[in-house]
């Protein structure tokens, strides 16, 4: 089953590294966080995945492509350009079967999921779809069986989105009791790892968002939800950005579900 991960917005939240490279690249730790993401598929053996690039793709496009020699020792002769890669002292060897799609610059999301439609074979009957920004300890696996189990056209994964703010808890009495920083609250909000039927793209509208065409598979009894209870993150901030690879520093990184 093929992921479709949609990595071609620009990301204006987070300026201060998106005016350089695309939100997909940034870097948590020493790779960027799509790469992440992608160990987490790989890790459940869904290792195939479509690229929707846009807005600087090429540097997305330039990482894969040069990470042989990113990752290796290597000699390099520079009067003919031959160069012999020492891969045996590579630390970390990764399985990724990556097609990369121009999606096209000022593509919605929806337009950009129905312009890698070619590129999932007449054999294959479903597909994932998740955003570029995104990490979670969330099980694959179980998210696939839950999704043939209900046989309806697309699933997405509910989670519990965190409170941009500091909540405040009082007593009867008017009385401030607790200040409750940055809490995970109780609702349910996409958090972007979705499975779909290929009929998903009669339902989706050339020129538009995903949002669109999932209220309409909702609307006619199409779309089942998987709930997770774990950890999930997006990345939209500088300020999240820190804290994600505060995470991640401290070596008990939750999405970190690879060896």
């Amino acid at each position: 089953m093929k992921i479709i991960i949609l990595c071609g917005g620009v990301g204006t939240r987070l300026k201060e590294e998106t005016e350089f490279k695309p939100k997909p690249m940034v870097y948590i730790g020493n790779k960027p966080i799509i790469w992440h993401i992608m160990k987490i598929y790989s890790s459940y053996g869904y290792n195939e995945f479509i690229l929707a690039l846009g807005y600087k793709g090429d540097y997305i496009k330039d990482f894969f492509l040069n990470q042989k020699a990113f990752t290796s020792d290597f000699t390099l002769n520079t009067r003919n350009h031959k160069t012999k890669f020492f891969l045996e002292n590579r630390a970390e060897i990764d399985d990724f079967k990556i097609t990369f799609v121009d999606t096209g610059l000022e593509a919605l999301p929806g337009e950009r999921i129905l312009r890698c439609r070619n590129y999932i074979s007449e054999k294959e009957k479903y597909f994932m779809v998740t955003y570029g920004d995104g990490v979670t300890d969330l099980d694959i696996s179980m998210l696939v069986k839950f999704y043939k189990k209900n046989k309806r056209i697309g699933t997405i994964t509910g989670v519990h989105p965190r409170s941009k703010y500091g909540l405040v808890k009082i007593n009867r009495k008017n009385s401030v009791t607790k200040f409750v920083e940055k809490p995970v609250l109780s609702d349910w909000v996409n958090g972007g790892y979705m499975v779909f039927d290929k009929r998903v793209f009669d339902y989706i509208e050339p020129g538009e968002s995903e949002h669109p065409a999932l209220k309409r598979l909702a609307k006619v009894g199409e779309l089942s939800m998987f709930r997770h209870n774990g950890f999930w993150f997006a990345v939209d901030t500088i300020k999240e950005l820190e804290e994600l690879n505060k995470i991640w520093k401290s070596g008990n990184a939750p999405w970190k579900v690879w060896k």
